[in-house]
C-alpha cells in the first residue's frame, strides 16, 4: 500500500510548497549568457564572441549584444572560467579569527583594495584549529581562487611548504616567520617592543612585568626580543619572574594579571602587553582589585584597536599600520596574479608609540 502524505497547510489555505515557489520567484536570477543572447537576437556563439574578442563581429550586432549585457548585468561565471584556467577574480583568506579588532582592520584593508582592483574576497576563520585550517583551506581551492592570504596563528612553514604544491595558487602571509618566495607581510615588532622599552624607562620605571603571549608566536617573540635588547641596553635586565606567558585575549589578559599579582610579592611598577585585548584583561582586573592606572600601576599595549581609545583610563599602545599591512598584503598577491614584478622579500612597516593616560611617572623618574 502506497501511503499518501499530505503538505501541511497553513491557515490560509496555501500551501508550504506554493509560498516557497512565490519566494523564489520573487528573488532575482543571476543572468545566464542564454538571456543575452535572446535579448539581443542573437546566438550563444556571438555572444561569447562578442565578450571574449575572439571572432570579428559587425559593428551592429556588436552594439546590441553589448546593450543587452549592460542591460541585464551579465557576468560570465567564474567557475567556467576556472575550468578553462582562466583567472576568476577571486582570492582567499585565512584568519584566525575576524572578530578580533586587530584582524578585522587588517581583513578592511585586504578587502579594500581588492575591490578597487576588481577581485572577489572569500574570508575563512581556521579558530586557531589545525583540522578546521585544512578543511578551510580546501573549501578555498575548490572555489578555484587566483590567490591567497594566510593570517593564522596555526599556520607553520610545513603548511607554507604543502601549500607550494598547489600549482598556480600565489601566496602572501601576514603576521608569521620570514619565508623564501613567499612574501611576507609584518609590523617591525622588534623595533615596537623596543620603544615601548624607551617609553616605559623615560618614564622612570625600573620594576616592569611582560604579558609576554604564547611561546609560539612569531610576533610576541619579536616584540619581546626588542623590549628585552632596550631594557639591557639601558642597564635594566627584565626580570625572569616577571614574565607571564599568556593567549593574546581578554581572558588571557585577565588571567595572567591575576596570577601576577598573586604571586609578586611586591608588585611590578608597570605592565607591557604584547597586544591590546590582553591589555584591556589586565586593566580589568587591576580595577577589580582596586587598583588605580596608571597612579598605582602603569599599562602598556600593542595594535591601538578601535577601542584601546575608550577605555578607562585610554591606553598607551604602539599602533599598528594595520589597514596598510591589509593593502600592501593584497597589492603584492595581486600583482603575483597579474603576473608583475613582485618582490618576494618580507617587509616590515614601522609602529607608532600613541601616548595616552594608562602611561603615568614611576619611582626613578627625574622630571
Amino acid at each position: 500500500m502506497t501511503e499518501r502524505v499530505a503538505a501541511r497547510r497553513p491557515l490560509g489555505g496555501r500551501s508550504e510548497e506554493a509560498d516557497e515557489a512565490e519566494q523564489q520567484a520573487a528573488l532575482p536570477q543571476t543572468p545566464t549568457i542564454k538571456d543575452v543572447a535572446r535579448a539581443a537576437g542573437v546566438s550563444v556563439t556571438t555572444v561569447s564572441h562578442v565578450f571574449n574578442e575572439t571572432r570579428p563581429v559587425a559593428p551592429e550586432t556588436q552594439r546590441r549584444v553589448k546593450a543587452a549585457i549592460d542591460q541585464l548585468g551579465y557576468h560570465p561565471s567564474n567557475l567556467a572560467r576556472a575550468l578553462k584556467g582562466e583567472p576568476t577574480g577571486t582570492v582567499g583568506m585565512l584568519v584566525t579569527s575576524s572578530t578580533n579588532p586587530f584582524f578585522a582592520e587588517v581583513i578592511s584593508g585586504v578587502e579594500e583594495r581588492c575591490f578597487e582592483r576588481g577581485y572577489s574576497l572569500i574570508l575563512c576563520n581556521t579558530g586557531d584549529d589545525r583540522q578546521r585550517l585544512n578543511a578551510q583551506l580546501k573549501t578555498l581551492l575548490q572555489k578555484r581562487i587566483d590567490g591567497l592570504v594566510v593570517m593564522t596563528t596555526n599556520a607553520d612553514l610545513r603548511f607554507f611548504e604543502d601549500l607550494r604544491r598547489y600549482r598556480g595558487l600565489h601566496l602572501v602571509a601576514i603576521d608569521t616567520e620570514e619565508m623564501e618566495e613567499v612574501p611576507v607581510v609584518n609590523d617591525d615588532s622588534a623595533r615596537g617592543g623596543a620603544l615601548a622599552a624607551r617609553h616605559l624607562l623615560a618614564r622612570g620605571f625600573r620594576r616592569i612585568a611582560v604579558l609576554a603571549g604564547p611561546k609560539a608566536h612569531p610576533r610576541a617573540l619579536r616584540r619581546l626580543a626588542g623590549f628585552r635588547q632596550a631594557l639591557e641596553e639601558a642597564g635594566f635586565p627584565l626580570d625572569p619572574a616577571l614574565r607571564y606567558c599568556t593567549e593574546m585575549t581578554l581572558a588571557g589578559g585577565d588571567r595572567a594579571t591575576r596570577k601576577l599579582l598573586g604571586e609578586q610579592g611586591r608588585r611590578p611598577e608597570a605592565i607591557f602587553c604584547m597586544n591590546d585585548l590582553a591589555a584591556i584583561g589586565a586593566l580589568h582586573v587591576l580595577s577589580e582589585q582596586g587598583l588605580e592606572v596608571p597612579r598605582d600601576i602603569s599599562l602598556i599595549g600593542y595594535d591601538d584597536i578601535e577601542m584601546a581609545a575608550y577605555c578607562r583610563p585610554p591606553l598607551t599602545t604602539l599602533r599598528q599600520p594595520t589597514r596598510e599591512i591589509g593593502e600592501t598584503a593584497a597589492e603584492r598577491l595581486i600583482g603575483l596574479v597579474e603576473g608583475a614584478e613582485v618582490p618576494l622579500s618580507s617587509i616590515a612597516l614601522p609602529p607608532q608609540l600613541i601616548e595616552r593616560k594608562s602611561v603615568g611617572y614611576g619611582p626613578a623618574w627625574e622630571g
